[in-house]
């Protein structure tokens, strides 16, 4: 039997902003885009939460997150890796 693709998930980098949760961390992404009517260029901010399975990411980490399907009311994403440490 063969499997199926599942399309091309989501990805997403941003920092950790809190990791009190069990298994579960807090990531803020960032995002530029431009103003419909002015054009000037605009940062947009989203908090999402992301499933940590091994608990190993600290507040300031900078992670990369990926799309996964629902794990819980509010967690979508998952963390792929930790791209730079908090100093």
């Amino acid at each position: 039997m063969e499997t199926k693709e599942r399309g091309n998930p989501k990805t997403r980098q941003g920092v950790v902003v809190s990791d009190r949760m069990d298994k579960t961390v807090v990531v803020e992404v960032q995002d530029r885009a431009r103003h419909s009517l002015y054009g000037r260029r605009i940062r947009r901010t989203k908090r999402l939460k992301a499933h940590d399975e091994t608990n190993d990411c600290r507040v300031g980490d900078r992670v990369a997150l990926i799309e996964t399907r629902p794990l819980s009311k509010d967690k979508h994403w998952r963390v792929l890796r930790v791209v730079e440490r908090a100093k």
